[in-house]
């Protein structure tokens, strides 16, 4: 190998952020041809991780490492949120504290690239495309930041409607009354915005049903009469009882204002 080829790969590795995946198109941009990128291969500078993206050899790379790639170098509109964002701000004592399940929500119609897939990373993939919010709208997000590196994810206030919108169907009601008591340092102004902008019914409802009946004290900063939650019933649980105030079904036995 030239001495230009060596510092080429030494230029490239030594600014590749540890733990975190390079895509093809990416490195391709940087001036890394595929025949390059071949013979770094081939030689053990660089290794496959699925077709079009790559690791250091004896790195060991998470899901956060590859959602980064997803997010810096593909530009996909895809966050790690619900549940999952909940847990990496420390919410609720009831989340295991390793990730086995990775909650990730995008816009419709948005498709992650083969590579990033639950069997590679180890752990299963639950992927929700929904408008639950407007497109392009950067309300509610944060940063995580892990090793060398940063991603976006949702803010506590925004993972917990994102967890909501997963009721019943793949999140239990009352795993989520569970997480909800937990959500007391709640932002007021982030949860009015949500709210605000939101665009499904249910999710509003069933928030504030389970903010009120925790008695969470942010609740009193709201001004609900800013919020649309819609008209008519909606039935979240079968075989349910009404509640009168928000007009939907919860389990039996759930009274207002009690826990």
């Amino acid at each position: 190998m030239g001495n230009e080829r060596k510092s080429k790969i030494n230029q490239l590795i030594s600014k590749w952020p540890r733990g975190t995946v390079a895509t093809a198109s990416y490195l391709r941009q940087q001036g890394f041809t595929y025949d390059l990128l071949t013979k770094y291969r081939r030689s053990g500078w660089i290794k496959s991780f699925g077709q079009g993206a790559y690791i250091l050899p004896e790195d060991r790379v998470e899901w956060p490492g590859a959602l980064c790639a997803v997010q810096s170098q593909l530009q996909l509109e895809v966050h790690a949120g619900g549940k999952t964002g909940l847990q990496l701000k420390g919410y609720g004592h009831y989340l295991p504290s390793e990730t086995t399940t990775l909650f990730l929500y995008a816009q419709p119609k948005m498709i992650l690239p083969a590579w990033f897939s639950g069997e590679r990373l180890g752990l299963s993939l639950v992927v929700t495309r929904t408008s639950l919010f407007p497109d392009n709208w950067n309300e509610g997000f944060s940063e995580w930041k892990e090793r060398e590196f940063s991603i976006r994810i949702s803010s506590p206030e925004r993972a917990a409607m994102e967890m909501l919108y997963l009721v019943p169907q793949k999140i239990s009601f009352e795993e989520s009354v569970l997480i909800m008591e937990s959500l007391v340092t709640l932002r007021p102004e982030v949860v009015q915005k949500l709210l605000e902008m939101c665009r499904f019914v249910k999710v509003k409802r069933l928030f504030m049903y389970m903010a009120e009946k925790h008695r969470h004290p942010w609740v009193e900063k709201l001004n609900l009469s800013r919020i649309n939650f819609g008209k008519g019933k909606r039935r979240i649980i079968p075989e349910g009882e009404l509640n009168s105030k928000y007009e939907i079904t919860v389990p039996r036995g759930q009274r207002e204002g009690t826990v």
